[in-house]
């Protein structure tokens, strides 16, 4: 709608003919067309809206990464949101949150960890891998 707007503002039409022909307000069609006026093509692309202020720093954030990658819990084969919010203290939306914006996975790890409840016999009395199946 944006280059709509400087299009037919280029071709000598008034604000409240585009806004018309458009179906859009005449105060918006103003507005881009200033925008563009001042801007050139910069000015067509959208502003950083306003937001709350982060509360969680970077020092917070980068501390969590680090954790999640370098650390293992004790009694358990990885990390959870759960465990990790209550290591650092964070919500466990907020874990959740970095751990999406890093991509981080702990459940998906390479390695392969038995649970610390998992003695030896439980390995021992499954039978070797792949016996008697076909």
């Amino acid at each position: 709608m944006r280059a709509a707007i400087v299009l037919l503002a280029a071709s000598g039409m008034a604000n409240l003919t585009i806004a018309k022909r458009l179906g859009t307000a005449r105060v918006t069609v103003a507005m881009w067309r200033q925008r563009f006026a001042c801007r050139r093509m910069d000015g067509l692309s959208d502003e950083p809206r306003p937001s709350a202020p982060r509360k969680i720093g970077d020092d917070k954030i980068t501390e969590v990464v680090m954790a999640t990658l370098e650390t293992m819990p004790t009694a358990a084969t990885h990390c959870t949101t759960r465990s990790m919010a209550k290591a650092s203290g964070l919500s466990v939306s907020s874990v959740h949150r970095i751990w999406r914006a890093f991509s981080l996975q702990p459940h998906r790890s390479e390695t392969f960890r038995l649970s610390a409840d998992a003695g030896e016999s439980s390995v021992s009395d499954a039978g070797p891998v792949g016996v008697g199946r076909r």
